[in-house]
C-alpha cells in the first residue's frame, strides 16, 4: 500500500487506516482497540508479548492466533507464566495454535519472571511515562506520516532493557504505544480517530 494513501472507505462507507481494510479481523481490531487506552500489567504484557511475537511476521497472524496466545500462556497471568517450567515450554514449542518461535517463547518467558518481581501497578506506570503529550504531533494524514520509531519509544526500549525486559526494541515498542493509546496514529479523518 503505497505511503501516501489516506483514509479509505470501509465496508460500511466509513473512512478508515487502510492498512485496516484487508480482513475482517483487522476492521475489528482496528475499531475497538488498536489506539484505545490500555492500561494494567497483565494487560501490558499481553500485547508487549504479541508484539514481539509479530516482529517479522504480519499483524493478522497474530490476531488470528491469539486466543491460541492466550490459552498457551494461562491468558498472559504474569504471576502464572513467571511459573512456568521447562515442560510448559516444551509444550509452548510444540503448541501449533501459536508462533512456535524458541527466542521468542524465552523472552515471553524471561519477561514474565522479571515483571513477576515489580510492584504491582509498575509496569504500567513506566509504560505510560513514555507516553508523548497529545499534541506532540499533528494527526498523520498519510500512511507515510506514521513513523516506526520515535524518541519516546527508543527511551521506552531502552527503559524496559535497562530492568531486564527482551525483546523490546524500539520498534517494538512504539507498536506497543500504538497498540495500547499512547499514540493515536489513526490517520486524520479516520472513523476510530479520537475526538478531542
Amino acid at each position: 500500500m503505497p505511503d501516501g494513501t489516506g483514509p479509505v472507505p470501509g465496508p460500511d462507507g466509513a473512512p478508515r487506516c487502510p492498512w485496516a481494510l484487508s480482513a475482517p479481523e483487522y476492521v475489528a481490531y482496528h475499531d475497538e482497540e488498536w489506539g484505545r487506552p490500555v492500561h494494567g500489567d497483565d494487560a501490558l504484557y499481553e500485547r508487549l508479548s504479541l508484539e514481539a511475537f509479530q516482529s517479522g511476521l504480519s499483524w493478522i497472524t497474530i490476531l488470528r492466533r491469539r486466543e491460541g496466545f492466550r490459552a498457551a500462556f494461562a491468558g498472559f497471568e504474569i504471576a502464572k507464566v513467571a511459573r512456568f517450567t521447562d515442560a510448559d515450554r516444551e509444550r509452548l514449542l510444540a503448541d501449533t495454535g501459536i508462533i512456535r518461535n524458541r527466542a521468542k517463547i524465552d523472552a515471553t518467558l524471561a519477561n514474565a519472571r522479571v515483571l513477576a518481581e515489580w510492584a504491582p501497578g509498575e509496569l504500567d506506570a513506566l509504560v505510560w511515562s513514555h507516553a508523548p503529550g497529545p499534541d506532540a504531533r499533528p494527526a498523520p494524514r498519510t500512511l507515510g506520516d506514521v513513523p516506526a520509531v520515535t524518541p519516546e519509544s527508543t527511551a521506552l526500549a531502552k527503559a524496559l532493557k535497562k530492568r531486564g525486559l527482551r525483546f523490546v526494541g524500539p520498534t517494538t515498542a512504539y507498536a506497543l504505544m500504538q497498540a495500547c493509546g499512547l499514540v493515536d496514529d489513526h490517520l486524520a479523518g479516520c472513523v476510530a480517530r479520537r475526538r478531542p
